[in-house]
């Protein structure tokens, strides 16, 4: 296994998974979690093994799933029970390492070196593992071991459900490199297609490929996938810090009527960013980037992001970042269909921040309280109860409740939007 040993565990299925121990009379049908059709945001987030067989897929339309599957179930997200069980799953791993990284709500990496002593060897400890998951959670999770994280998710993946797969020194170009390209971490739908277009199909025919040749005509990235391909990764796995199970949180929302200029624009994005600061609020964090998600009515689009001086959880200053993102690099030549926004980079609320003498420190601590006092006027009369002005010009766009009725897209269903 050489000098490290890190894991890889993913918790199968996590969100049908979830919902199927809360309601066991869903447990032996075809089960999907998906957004709501009648807001036109209608897509599989997750489904259980039941639904495979039929085709359903996670990023499938509701309505091509339906059509596969005419009994599939399908049951709105309940993000609060999810974020309760990832604290739960990250805990089961920090019984074994200090450095755990999350990687979205449903998996994590830990580097497990250091436990050998007390727990036995990665295979023994992967086990262990899905055992206390099993047992403690009442879902099942994959894991992969290997000695760096690129090839441990790769294990993960390998097999399902409640599998481990050890990936080493010796095995790998026999388990690893007959796997499509696309099952490397970092080939989105995009690179999928470039490597394509130049006969590289699969991980052994990137990790054979010249790596000049990779390099000339996908820059720097082609050498880091050779690299990832070999085994070479020997990137750390991140201590548990401040950095929270959450890497992100965001709302996209596919809107009643396509939308059509800046003034519409501006509507959903506080719309949203309403949703998205509240919901930082809730969970102590607030954002240090906010990234904006545009696809047009021909369903095309693309994704730009700003770094903030100043990490904020205030819906304006989020809604105002959106804005200069997208008159930046949007001209109007096509109306569009969704756009979404994202707060990432987040840190707790109270991280010491560099001040700016040029900030209204005043302001911003008003602005605050204001959102603080909203949260408390919702929860206690609901979402309706108090609006802002700006979502009254238009009945249409601004009548959305994203906070209710939000999506969560697993990180690998964003992997490959650029």
């Amino acid at each position: 296994m050489g000098t490290r040993a890190i894991i890889h565990c993913d918790m199968n299925n996590c969100y049908a998974s979830i919902e199927m121990l809360h309601h066991p009379k869903l447990r032996g049908h075809p089960v999907a979690v998906g957004g709501s059709v009648e807001m036109r945001h209608g897509i599989i987030l997750a489904r259980n093994y039941e639904a495979r067989p039929y085709g359903v897929k996670v990023g499938q339309a509701l309505w091509e799933a339906r059509k596969l599957c005419p009994d599939l179930i399908v049951v709105p997200p309940n993000y609060d029970q999810y974020l309760r069980f990832s604290r739960l799953f990250r805990n089961i791993l920090l019984d074994y390492s200090p450095n755990v990284e999350p990687f979205g709500l449903d998996e994590a990496w830990a580097d497990v070196t250091g436990s050998y002593k007390h727990n036995g060897n990665g295979n023994k400890i992967a086990d262990e593992i899905r055992e206390r998951v099993r047992d403690e959670l009442g879902i099942t999770a994959s894991v992969g071991v290997s000695y760096n994280k690129i090839f441990s998710k790769l294990g993960s993946d390998y097999k399902k459900p409640d599998a481990t797969t050890v990936i080493t020194k010796s095995n790998y170009k026999n388990i690893v490199w007959s796997l499509p390209a696309s099952d490397l971490l970092g080939v989105g739908r995009a690179t999928k297609i470039k490597l394509a277009r130049k006969g590289i199909y699969t991980i052994g025919d990137i990790a054979t490929c010249d790596m000049n040749y990779l390099k000339s005509w996908m820059g720097k990235w082609g050498l880091y996938l050779h690299a990832y391909a070999n085994g070479y990764d020997t990137t750390p796995v991140a201590d548990n810090g401040d950095e929270g199970i959450v890497k992100s949180i965001g709302n996209s929302t596919t809107c009643p009527r396509d939308i059509e200029n800046d003034e519409d624009a501006h509507i959903v994005f506080q719309n949203l960013a309403e949703s998205v600061a509240e919901r930082m609020r809730e969970l102590g964090l607030q954002a240090k980037t906010v990234e904006i998600s545009l696809r047009r009515n021909d369903l095309s689009g693309f994704i730009r992001q700003k770094t903030l001086k100043q990490a904020t959880h205030i819906s304006t200053e989020l809604c105002a970042t959106a804005m200069s993102l997208l008159q930046a690099n949007y001209r109007w030549d096509m109306p569009l269909r969704s756009i979404g926004i994202r707060g990432a980079n987040l840190v707790p609320i109270g991280t010491a921040t560099q001040l700016s003498l040029f900030e209204d420190d005043i302001r911003r601590e008003r602005a605050e309280k204001i959102e603080f006092t909203i949260d408390e006027i919702r929860r206690r009369f609901g979402h309706y109860s108090i609006d802002r002005a700006l979502l009254h010009l238009d009945s249409k766009l601004g009548k959305l409740n994203p906070k209710e009725e939000h999506i969560i897209h697993p990180l690998g269903f964003l992997k490959g939007a650029s």
